[in-house]
């Protein structure tokens, strides 16, 4: 999960490049960095960290140019290294940088491919830096010195033939333009949008409308699976399908979690998917619990606010606030390693005493993954006086890992595995546990737009769109991204930071 932004404007594009990563933070806060393009130079600076942590005054005042792309990060194989901050960079051919949302699924393949056919050489254990090569082979093998929309759009076609995956894509040719592509499952969302000004229009492309919206440009749509779409520096538009079949399949979890509730992904509302998933979780409470002894509904916030509201109003129970969060620590979810995460929630949510105390509590996520987070979030709720704690999730158990990038590597860390329900209210200390029904959850979601014939659910069914993703692929993964991976690349980088500050 990371955030992607790229902008073709005829002003200075650094700001609005900022502002856009500013409100994609929630898709990493790992990593950022912003490339512009200026005449034939380019222009970049990326670093580890927040975006308001990696751009200052003077940085801000160095990214000159009308053309650039930006990124924000999240590890989904616990290397939390600067080295691996994006965009990436090649020289030839043009000059291309790129960012990248999504994972590869045959990147040993293509490592392999990249170095013994291609002659390229990566530098890094990104997957994002081998599909720059790959996109750069392919547009050198079909590009001259005049590059024309075909010629980018064949590039784009051989690219999709050789990768596999989910990939959301923006990529930025030296003085000649912007591409965006998507894979042909579309499981990575992307858009695009323009403004108009009085030397012309303005183009963006970026990961959720939101960045969008707030930089008043409007939404002409989503990118499509398989499509690409050129944007050359006089703002001329094209677009094309560019692989051989394609059908959408966007990952469920952006709509449960991933995703801003302002943002409109393929045409869906997310904001009122999780008012739906809010509807069908209060409908099955009703069914199991008819006459259920809730006293009140408190979100676990933020994401699981608009599913608590509507659940609460039917039920009939009322609503309250019982948790004030610290917006200044990151999404526990997605940091690199168990310990770092138990040390988190305490330090991000803070109970209000009088909503719990004496009540019989309906605690409401939108998931429940490793079970870390809830465990601690029960255990406050009790201390804080509730007489019982019940916990419903907006998702269904989240049991087989995410290889599309989501940070679920690991089944055996998933609370869901070989768990039942009953199971894991003991172990998270619940007296009571509901999940969504998975029926429930993709018929919520698929209302918002009923051409989406089907979504990636594999968190939860342990159906991968891809079709190429097996054993060995699940067991190499879990290697590279389990906790103790995690735990010990942490190790590694308190080690190198320490001998950079003594050698300082």
């Amino acid at each position: 999960m990371c955030g992607i932004v790229g902008v073709v404007s005829h002003r200075e594009v650094a700001q609005v490049i900022y502002d856009s990563l500013l409100v994609l933070q929630h898709r990493g806060q790992d990593s950022a960095g912003i490339v512009v393009c200026d005449g034939s130079k380019l222009n970049l600076r990326k670093a580890n960290g927040q975006v308001s942590d990696v751009f200052h005054t003077r940085h801000m005042r160095e990214l000159t140019g009308t053309m650039g792309i930006g990124h924000v990060r999240y590890p989904t194989a616990g290397c939390s290294s600067s080295a691996e901050a994006q965009p990436f960079y090649v020289n030839s051919p043009y000059g291309i940088t790129l960012a990248h949302n999504g994972n590869l699924t045959n990147v040993e393949r293509l490592k392999s491919e990249l170095y013994q056919s291609d002659l390229r050489h990566i530098n890094t254990e990104s997957d994002s830096e081998v599909l720059l090569n790959v996109f750069a082979h392919e547009l050198h093998s079909c590009g001259g010195l005049k590059l024309t929309p075909d010629q980018i759009f064949t590039a784009v076609t051989e690219t999709h033939k050789r990768i596999e995956g989910a990939y959301a894509v923006v990529a930025m040719l030296t003085g000649k333009g912007l591409v965006g592509f998507r894979d042909p499952h579309g499981i990575r969302p992307v858009v695009y949008g323009k403004r108009e000004t009085r030397n012309g229009c303005e183009y963006m492309i970026s990961s959720e409308s939101v960045a969008l919206q707030t930089s008043g440009f409007d939404l002409i749509g989503d990118l499509q699976p398989g499509e690409a779409v050129f944007i050359d520096i006089d703002g001329n538009i094209h677009q094309q399908q560019c692989a051989a079949s394609s059908e959408l399949n966007p990952c469920i979890f952006e709509y449960v979690y991933l995703a801003r509730p302002d943002s409109i992904i393929d045409d869906i509302y997310v904001y009122k998917a999780r008012l739906r998933m809010g509807v069908k979780l209060a409908r099955k409470i009703l069914k199991q619990m008819p006459q259920h002894d809730i006293d009140v509904v408190i979100p676990i916030p933020d994401t699981s606010r608009p599913a608590a509201i509507e659940l609460a109003y039917h039920l009939g129970v009322k609503f309250r606030e019982g948790f004030i969060k610290n917006r200044y620590i990151g999404r526990t979810f997605i940091m690199p390693g168990q310990q770092m995460r138990k040390k988190s929630v305490r330090r991000k949510l803070n109970p209000i005493d009088i909503e719990f105390k004496g009540k019989n509590v309906l605690l409401v996520d939108d998931s429940i993954v490793r079970g870390t987070t809830s465990k601690q979030i029960i255990q406050m709720a009790r201390e804080t006086g509730a007489k019982k704690v019940y916990i419903a999730s907006a998702a269904p158990p989240v049991r087989y890992p995410n290889v599309y990038g989501i940070d679920m590597p690991a089944a055996s860390e998933l609370v869901a595995h070989d768990r039942n329900e009953a199971e894991i209210a003991e172990y998270i200390g619940a007296d009571w546990l509901i999940y969504q029904d998975i029926d429930d959850l993709i018929d919520a979601v698929q209302k918002g737009n009923r051409g989406i014939r089907s979504f990636d659910c594999s968190c939860f069914d342990g159906k991968y769109v891809t079709k190429t993703v097996d054993t060995d692929y699940l067991d190499k993964i879990k290697s590279l991204r389990n906790d103790s991976a995690k735990d010990k690349s942490d190790e590694q980088l308190n080690v190198v930071g320490m001998e950079l500050h003594n050698n300082a």
